[in-house]
């Protein structure tokens, strides 16, 4: 994928995870839960088709079917191009978690019987939701390892590209999505409890959104560090001791750096603004970041990026005694 689709792709998915924070804001009784995505408006649609007759509940039965069947058919047109590994059982598993799901996404209100009351069928429905994409992310994560351990190093060069484009896409979801749907229910709740005191509000809004930058910038940098990884990959697959793929690794490990240290000074900004204005604020929400994952990761690129030069150097140096 070049950089212009990828581009394409990653505002398309910004434009989406905003599209579902408006329809969660204008249609709540529709969008309860991310997690609960699409399976909740499938069994709303199966509902309201089943509700229409006779006929549309005959359509509705046949649908319900067909979608919770649909892994179990995948696994034999897989049996078809390739033989079956062990992960490929997670599928009819799918399958046959899907029923359940989705009958409850189709009938909410049987949902109370097990949380207590009606007012947990959006927590119950997020939690069918993850059970759903725990199977099916486990099943993605295990076919990515197998085909690691199978590839050559071309092949495992596609594989971390893919791999980049898709930490890109969840990048982007967690900060247009993710971050933003909390700064949206902070907001709701800080308004829902000063009803009647919205003018003494504005200052508290404000840091709101200013906490949600705060949380979103770390995702929006990861993203410039994807895409500078992918380019270090394109220059790799060229030319491993190529002088485009040295300079690439450097602006890979100089980014990575400042990425990490640009996150961790705006939590400390936003952290000290805060206690300037305390006695002013109605919420306050204070993080202190300890980002080792991201540490090692940033020294995992410097690591790499040394190696890249120094191979580039015994390179020169064995082409010049030759």
């Amino acid at each position: 994928m070049k950089q212009n689709k990828l581009y394409a792709v990653l505002a398309a998915a910004g434009v989406l995870c905003l599209a579902a924070q408006l329809g969660d804001a204008a249609l709540p009784e529709i969008f309860t839960a991310v997690s609960a995505f699409p399976f909740e408006q499938i069994g709303l649609g199966l509902r309201a088709l089943s509700l229409s007759g006779s006929l549309g509940n005959a359509a509705a039965l046949a649908l319900y079917g067909m979608v919770c069947l649909l892994p179990a058919c995948t696994l034999l047109l897989i049996r078809r191009r390739r033989g079956l590994f062990p992960e490929d059982a997670l599928l009819p598993v799918l399958s046959a978690a899907l029923f359940p799901v989705l009958y409850w996404m189709i009938n909410p209100g049987l949902l109370g019987a097990f949380l207590g009351s009606a007012e947990g069928q959006p927590f119950g429905k997020a939690v069918l939701g993850v059970i759903v994409y725990s199977v099916l992310l486990g099943y993605a994560v295990l076919r990515t390892l197998r085909r690691f351990f199978a590839a050559d190093l071309p092949q495992l060069q596609k594989c971390l590209a893919v791999l980049l484009y898709a930490l890109s896409v969840l990048f982007v979801c967690a900060a247009f999505g993710t971050c933003l749907g909390e700064l949206v229910d902070s907001i709701a709740a800080l308004r829902e409890g000063n009803a009647g005191n919205e003018r003494s509000l504005a200052l508290s809004y404000t840091f709101l959104v200013l906490r949600y930058i705060a949380d979103a910038l770390p995702y929006v940098l990861d993203v410039l560090v994807a895409c500078a990884a992918l380019t270090l990959l394109r220059e790799q697959s060229l030319s491993r001791y190529s002088e485009a793929a040295v300079a690439a690794a450097k602006r890979l490990s100089r980014l990575c750096g400042r990425s990490l240290a640009a996150g961790m000074l705006v939590n400390i900004a936003f952290n000290l603004l805060q206690l300037v204005f305390l006695p002013r604020l109605l919420t306050v929400d204070a993080v202190a970041e300890l980002p080792l994952l991201s540490a090692a990761f940033v020294l995992s690129v410097l690591l790499l990026s040394q190696y890249i030069r120094e191979n580039k150097r015994l390179k020169d140096e064995n082409d010049s005694f030759i």
